[in-house]
């Protein structure tokens, strides 16, 4: 799959584009490849795997603190591992 970049958004269009995004619960990203395939009369529906989306908000605040707790470590870089 291919990637592009888009140099200078108008500021309006890309307050419209974050304000869109927001209200349909989409990232950026996500919604200007909706748009796009849309402009082009391309299915929109299922373009895009969310399979992970059902998994999103199943934790609680207690739950998350203790797992970025047991997993602190793994952000530490001993540099001896690398002797």
């Amino acid at each position: 799959m291919s990637s592009i970049t888009i140099h200078e958004i108008d500021p309006v269009l890309d307050r419209r584009l974050s304000s869109m995004a927001k209200e349909r619960g989409k990232s950026k990203n996500l919604l200007i490849k909706d748009l796009l395939a849309s402009a082009l009369g391309l299915s929109v529906q299922g373009r895009y795997a969310d399979d992970y989306r059902g998994f999103c908000g199943l934790w609680t605040r207690e739950e998350a603190d203790e797992f970025e707790s047991a997993v602190a470590d793994n952000a530490v870089v001993d540099p001896s591992d690398w002797h």
